[in-house]
């Protein structure tokens, strides 16, 4: 069965391997460290709620056997040290079948956690992880050459993620054909990142130019993939620093690493080195691979149709297991950016002298003097929804008020989740959140200020509240 591997691209696979495992050790340390006030027994949407919506049929997985912080705790933790072990080549010293083992570990144990996670597990990058983790088991290690049918699927991965992007953006705002939505983008994007402001200040020229460059990025190469060598190493190339260009200008948690990883396969790494010596695909395993491939080409029916639709959608899963999705982002594109910021006070009444202290979050701008930083590939999933909350408070309809509950009573777990807490040996009388429209300073306005925004008062978001 020569046709079945691919000597040469075992170097692609052996750094894309290594790519996933970090990418794998941050969501769960992401999680490890966010789940109790997220969806811990007395997070703001406790795990427990969404078991009782779904069912075992519509969202398997391991919390169904049990739930409690303790088990929550244990398989965060063990996602972290299988991804470490993942790391450094625990895979590569046991046989094929074990090594299979050691790959559906982490993806069964995410898989538990997205499916509890509710919505601070909404994000398209959580089933991205799952479906390229899933087809990672049976990419094999350095016993066996790569299964050409494994590296055609991730290929076939990275094309979706890539054109559905394009064509949500196409078919979506009318910014993106008039080549303006990067007049707006790198100021309303979710969390900016530190050089976002320069990002932002580019001459409108070279927006125009990072719009259109986008549009061939994503529209264009993308159908490369599937073309011989060098041309599709070319593509991959091309995408790579693109989603680099990405992480520069932004925050945008393990999305842009998790697609660089998916196309590092596809380059053709051999020039570089030679093979090792590598033995044959055993029969059980050739099997295995043929079905898993059959299943995903059937799966994948009802994405594909969706990348053709006018009506496509996007971040949409299709299967309970997360094995074919539909991807893509930024389909409208805000002109204004919105924040709600949080305010407590020591006054028990409030009256014209009440003094409100603002509390800081980590990643979203708050304090007009500072600078955004980066986090990505972490993901600070409290941060992003509260931009979602100043777009709509219909966002934050299910969360809002319990987070608000658990500043009033200074909750350990929620306040890690922020940078500062202006209330650290009690907890605040009364909690207000407010809107102010936030926009970057210009160059004359940082030099004599000192601060990279400026905010202006919007409207309430939520009236003074006591416990």
């Amino acid at each position: 069965m020569e046709w079945f591997t691919a000597d040469g691209y075992w170097l692609g696979r052996l750094v894309f391997q290594k790519a996933l495992a970090v990418v794998y050790l941050t969501a769960f340390l992401t999680a490890a460290l966010q789940f109790r006030a997220l969806i811990g027994e007395r997070g703001m949407l406790p795990a427990t709620r969404e078991l009782r919506r779904t069912s075992w049929r519509t969202a398997p997985g391991l919390f169904r056997l049990h739930c409690s912080d303790r088990f929550f705790a244990v398989v965060a933790w063990a996602g972290c040290a299988v991804s470490v072990a993942l790391l450094a080549g625990a895979d590569n010293q046991v046989p094929l079948g074990a090594a299979m083992a050691m790959w559906a570990v982490p993806w069964l144990l995410y898989l538990s956690i997205v499916q509890v996670g509710g919505v601070w597990y909404g994000f398209g990058w959580e089933s991205l992880l799952l479906e390229t983790g899933f087809l990672a088991v049976f990419l094999g290690n350095a016993g066996t050459a790569p299964p050409v049918l494994v590296l055609w699927l991730l290929r076939w991965l990275l094309f979706r993620v890539e054109f559905g992007a394009g064509l949500i953006k196409w078919r979506g705002d009318a910014c993106w054909r008039k080549l303006t939505c990067l007049d707006f983008h790198h100021e309303t994007q979710p969390m900016p990142g530190p050089l976002s402001w320069f990002f932002h200040r580019l001459p409108r020229p070279v927006h125009r130019v990072e719009v259109a460059a986008n549009h061939v990025t994503q529209l264009l190469v993308p159908v490369l993939l599937f073309t011989p060598q060098p041309v599709a190493s070319f593509a991959a190339g091309l995408m790579i620093v693109t989603q680099l260009w990405l992480v520069l200008s932004g925050n945008f948690a393990w999305l842009n690493w998790l697609t660089i990883t998916l196309a590092l396969p596809v380059i053709d790494w051999s020039p570089l080195t030679e093979p090792p010596a590598q033995r044959g695909a055993p029969g059980w395993y050739a099997v295995l691979v043929i079905a898993v491939t059959a299943l995903v080409l059937v799966l994948s029916y009802r994405p594909a149709r969706n990348l053709v639709s006018r009506r496509q959608v996007m971040n949409r899963s299709f299967d309970p297991l997360h094995l074919v999705n539909t991807y893509g982002a930024f389909g409208g594109i805000s002109r204004v950016r919105l924040e709600v910021v949080v305010e407590g006070t020591d006054d028990a009444v409030v009256h014209p002298g009440t003094v409100w202290k603002e509390y800081g979050f980590k990643g979203k701008p708050g304090d007009p003097r500072r600078l955004p930083r980066q986090f990505a590939p972490y993901h600070l999933r409290l941060d992003w929804m509260m931009w979602f909350a100043a777009l709509s408070p219909a966002y934050a309809r299910s969360w809002f008020g319990p987070f608000v509950e658990r500043l009033l009573e200074n909750d350990r777990d929620t306040l890690r989740l922020l940078r500062h807490n202006p209330f650290p040996d009690a907890p605040p009388a009364q909690v207000r959140a407010r809107v102010f429209r936030y926009r970057f300073t210009t160059w004359r306005e940082l030099r004599a200020t000192g601060c990279w925004w400026h905010r202006t008062f919007v409207r309430d978001f939520l009236r003074p509240t006591r416990a």
